[in-house]
């Protein structure tokens, strides 16, 4: 069975604080999601995104901090040696979202 990804998906993304609401997701493949944070330019962290409309990451080290959501994009089961997807990835679907602490 082929797996059809019909769309691009896509959801916005709203600050209050630290805290982020995304709104549902339009053209949604069902698979993976995740939250990417970035702190002064770095990934530090890539935490499920579950059900939950809202995420506040807990990290408090003072920094500039960019959050995204992403979903896994599946194009095949081909890895590397060390065993990362090599064609298939996560991509943006939301604009990030930025603050600092």
């Amino acid at each position: 069975m082929d797996q059809k990804l019909e769309g691009t998906p896509k959801a916005t993304l709203q600050l209050a604080g630290r805290k982020i609401t995304r709104s549902e997701i339009t053209n949604h493949w069902g698979t993976r999601l995740q939250w990417r944070v970035s702190r002064d330019g770095k990934e530090i962290a890539t935490p499920v995104c579950g059900p939950e409309l809202t995420f506040e990451h807990p990290d408090k080290t003072p920094g500039k901090y960019e959050v995204v959501l992403q979903q896994f994009h599946y194009v095949s089961y081909a890895k590397d040696k060390d065993g990362k997807f090599t064609a298939s990835k996560y991509i943006n679907i939301s604009e990030p979202v930025s603050y600092t602490i």
